[in-house]
């Protein structure tokens, strides 16, 4: 296994994490690299990638992540619904982790563990060139043994399915902890009369999911937009902070109402 002091910083958020700290991570869907740079040059942790609502794809997917990891954050990329085989080439790509939407079942954990974690957890295929060089784990032997560690697959719970699963989720081997979409997880729970990721009626669902990740020593992450401060107090351990359009807006509006007009 590899020396933890020969590893990237870039690749230090499954430890850290592990071990209890929290995260407030940026969330972008832009397809410039140009873009997921200035985000991570922020006081952010890390950043997310949206391949499944955003505009990235597998090419701009390779620059933004190493624009992320050339700043030194960990990039993680959520990949579109049942998109398994890009998890794994995400991971190959240099992501420290994965993101998979609409878990529902511990079939679904499973299936998604297979392309995510190696032998004896999963199967993924072995390829990881440039995560290797990003990680600074450069020999193979050493990157196969610490990789599993390294990652993180996390499993989203935004469907009644998924929260009724959720124990069983968790305890499925390779997943390192669950992220909630509190928008769809609305819809799901209003059998689709409403999205409100505020609505008070997500309370009970959120503290469940937080308690059920703690109970089984996994992470639990939410996209945070807004509500961030909040569902980081509800003891959410990796929170998104806004997202992009959202960060350019804010910074419009912090110059303009700042009295500074048009300029910088």
């Amino acid at each position: 296994m590899a020396d933890r002091r020969d590893v990237s910083t870039a690749f230090s958020l499954a430890e850290r994490l592990r071990a209890g700290k929290s995260a407030y991570v940026g969330w972008t869907g832009f397809p410039d690299p140009v873009f997921a740079d200035a985000v991570a040059r922020t006081a952010l942790e890390a950043v997310v990638l949206d391949m499944q609502h955003g505009l990235i794809d597998s090419g701009t997917l390779v620059g933004a992540i190493a624009a992320i990891v050339a700043a030194e954050k960990p990039a993680v990329v959520r990949v579109p619904v049942e998109d398994f085989a890009m998890a794994s080439r995400a991971l190959d790509f240099g992501a420290t982790g994965i993101i998979a939407p609409m878990i529902n079942s511990a079939e679904d954990a499973r299936r998604f563990v297979s392309f995510v974690k190696y032998p004896p957890r999963g199967r993924r295929s072995w390829g990881p060139g440039r995560s290797m060089v990003f990680s600074g784990v450069t020999q193979g032997a050493d990157y196969l043994a610490s990789a599993d560690e390294m990652t993180l697959a996390l499993a989203m719970i935004e469907t009644r399915e998924g929260l009724e699963a959720l124990d069983e989720i968790l305890a499925v081997d390779g997943i390192d902890g669950v992220f909630v979409g509190p928008n769809d997880l609305c819809i799901a729970l209003t059998d689709g009369r409403l999205v409100d990721p505020e609505a008070a009626l997500l309370d009970e669902p959120l503290a469940r999911i937080v308690s059920a990740a703690k109970r089984a020593g996994k992470i639990s992450g939410v996209f945070g937009g807004r509500q961030a401060a909040r569902f980081r107090a509800l003891g959410f351990d990796f929170v998104s902070v806004g997202f992009d359009t959202g960060y350019v807006a804010a910074g419009v509006a912090a110059m303009l109402g700042g009295g500074g007009g048009a300029g910088y």
